[in-house]
């Protein structure tokens, strides 16, 4: 059976093949037919990897992985909530400064 990189370089072979301009139609036909089915042949093992991909990034963690985490993560930056009913502040100028010939309080 062949790996996935042989499957590559024979389809990339049969591609050269068909833009050769000394080719047969018959042999050009031929040469497509055998692409195709290398290619949905290729495909199928792409899904195959994807999907033991997939399980892999969804399977449960093991503790070392989630002491790993922990460790990896940066601490969390305490964030200045505004007081209940107030709107989000936002400090775009200094206290006092004139905008727009107003003071900013």
């Amino acid at each position: 059976m062949n790996n996935f990189e042989d499957d590559l370089k024979k389809l990339e072979e049969l591609t050269d093949d068909i833009k050769r301009a000394d080719i047969s139609l018959e042999d050009a036909l031929k040469d497509f037919e055998d692409g195709i089915k290398l290619a949905k042949s290729m495909k199928k093992t792409l899904d195959a990897m994807e999907s033991k991909i997939q399980i892999l990034m969804n399977s449960p963690e093991t503790e070392d992985d989630e002491e790993e985490e922990k460790d990896a993560k940066p601490k969390a930056r305490k964030s200045k909530a505004p007081a209940k009913g107030e709107g989000p502040v936002l400090d775009f100028f200094d206290p006092g400064s004139e905008v727009n010939g107003t003071r900013n309080a």
